[in-house]
């Protein structure tokens, strides 16, 4: 064997009691599992780690990642490494780079600018989905990538090909090409659907054309992610809408960084999991996953009415230039409540400018846009007007909106995944980009005891394994990829605060992917081993 890891707590990823023992690795793959109870030799190795104290399961799998730039420009990628993420899946919220043609790059580059940077470091050697994914395997000088990665086909960047920026229903033969680009990237090995549906150009669809979207995601197995059209005013109407669809359209549904947030929803989580229960006992097929925290994080321009989106980022920026189309924007998102903004009126004392893509405004980073307006003696929106112009739509935010009691009540659904949703661009970044994995096990598992380790493990590792329909990881079992993470149930811990957004976990010595040390002895190493992870063919 190639490594033996010797007397270790197992915790497989099933859910079901831990239990002691040797797991031996042989070429990628767990070659043999040896219980304490078993009789007969234990298992040898060139390679012999001592698991005493140490927890082993399979490596944690991050459902809603934007490291799509991120992958390709840093090969330690120490945000989801270090964590024990062994799998990230892009595309998310219904934009990312493929597919795409010269034009589309440019306009999706510069409205995620705020999500992935504006990509001037990346070479933009692809254009179609499957390009993409061989991109991610060869990486690094042909080495492949710090973890491996599925991708979502992005509902928002399809429309953008199909028809740009205009707010109307598709025609017949927009339709007919939407359908085909989707088809094309589940062929090429996408795993889904994603969509958001409070970003512009994506949420101009309508339900009806969701649904033919959705029909094809289920020809191939795949699935569907929305972000879905309100997490504030209108909720639960929201989630009620995603799942009427996708039973039409009779495709499973995975439900994004599933959160009731702003005062409307304070205490309403119980409300949500009714309506989930619901339409599982009728049998529909769905997943959710969340993070552990309660801020959210986006761009400052994703708060503003999808009218004022309409056109693309220039047409965005000329809007905002003119006095009285900025002031018919301020009186939407400060009286009515913007789409943008989950028709809630936004609030100003809660929107923290988390980075900004001109370093010559670095000091709105780390305050609210209300303390940066009090500072210069000007109204919030002022403020928000022109750090939106003068950042070129770059600046991203955390939204100071969640609740603790539904985020305890959400984690513990049985459908529940983990996702940090987090965005690596900034220089306060939200702290879930770097804690969400081991914010569970040290926080919600072994101090709150909202979950016990076993079941927070199984959220982490085989329910997200199998919405991906992945035959072979998300599980200690023999014959599994030996994509695995030893961590330190007593000490496991985010080290990342909203102060220090960067720092890294404590407690997690070891993380391996394919058999091979990505982490050791709680440093980084140099080995490349994540590949795109393509859908299971039907």
């Amino acid at each position: 064997m190639d490594t033996v890891v010797r007397d270790v707590r197992v915790i497989d990823g099933s859910g079901t009691p831990s239990y002691r023992a040797d797991v031996a690795l042989d070429g990628g793959r767990i070659a043999g599992i040896h219980r304490e109870t078993d009789s007969g030799p234990r298992p040898g190795a060139a390679r012999v780690v001592d698991g005493a104290g140490l927890a082993l399961s399979p490596g944690f799998i991050d459902m809603h990642a934007h490291s799509d730039l991120a992958l390709l420009r840093d090969p330690a990628h120490e945000a989801k490494a270090a964590q024990g993420v062994t799998l990230e899946v892009i595309g998310q919220d219904g934009l990312s780079y493929a597919p795409v043609d010269d034009r589309t790059l440019a306009e999706v580059r510069a409205q995620i600018t705020g999500w992935n940077g504006d990509g001037s470091d990346i070479d933009f050697d692809w254009r179609t989905v499957g390009e993409y994914l061989d991109r991610l395997d060869h990486g690094f000088d042909g080495q492949g990538i710090a973890v491996n990665a599925a991708y979502l086909v992005p509902q928002g960047t399809v429309r953008m090909l199909a028809l740009g920026w205009e707010d109307r229903a598709a025609t017949p033969g927009e339709l007919a090409r939407m359908r085909r680009l989707v088809a094309e990237g589940l062929e090429q090995g996408a795993v889904g659907l994603s969509s958001g549906l409070t970003y512009t150009p994506g949420m101009y669809a309508d339900d009806a054309e969701l649904t033919e979207l959705c029909r094809v995601v289920a020809r191939y197995g795949g699935y569907y992610c929305p972000h879905h059209r309100s997490y504030g005013a209108g909720a639960l109407e929201a989630y009620a809408q995603m799942l009427g669809l996708t039973r039409e359209a009779g495709c499973a549904l995975h439900l994004a960084h599933a959160t009731m947030n702003f005062g409307v929803n304070k205490g309403r989580a119980p409300e949500l999991l009714t309506l989930l229960d619901e339409a599982l006992a009728s049998g529909a097929d769905i997943t959710l996953d969340t993070y552990p925290y309660t801020p959210g994080c986006t761009t400052l321009v994703a708060m503003l009415p999808s009218w004022a989106s309409e056109g693309g980022p220039d047409a965005i920026l000329a809007r905002l230039r003119d006095d009285a189309t900025a002031e018919r924007i301020r009186h939407v998102m400060e009286v009515e409540g913007a789409d943008g903004c989950h028709g809630v009126p936004i609030e100003w004392d809660t929107i923290e400018i988390s980075g900004v893509a001109d370093p010559a405004l670095a000091g709105y980073v780390g305050r609210t846009v209300a303390a940066s307006a009090r500072e210069r003696g000007e109204e919030p929106w002022t403020t928000a007007r022109r750090l939106l112009v003068e950042d070129r739509l770059g600046p991203t935010i955390l939204q100071h909106v969640g609740h603790e009691e539904n985020v305890r009540a959400i984690m513990r659904h049985p459908v529940h995944t983990g996702g940090s949703d987090g965005i690596l661009q900034g220089a306060k970044p939200h702290p879930r980009a770097y804690g969400t994995f081991p914010k569970y096990l040290g926080t919600y598992a072994r101090e709150l005891g909202v979950l016990s380790l076993e079941e927070c493990v199984a959220h982490l590792t085989g329910r997200p394994a199998a919405r991906l329909r992945l035959p072979d990881r998300g599980l200690v079992r023999e014959g599994y990829r030996a994509d695995l993470v030893l961590f330190d149930p007593d000490t496991v811990a985010a080290g990342s605060t909203f102060d220090a957004p960067r720092t890294l976990p404590t407690g997690i010595p070891h993380v391996l992917i394919d058999g091979r040390f990505v982490i050791e002895d709680g440093r980084r190493t140099e080995v490349l081993a994540g590949r795109s992870v393509r859908r299971t063919r039907l």
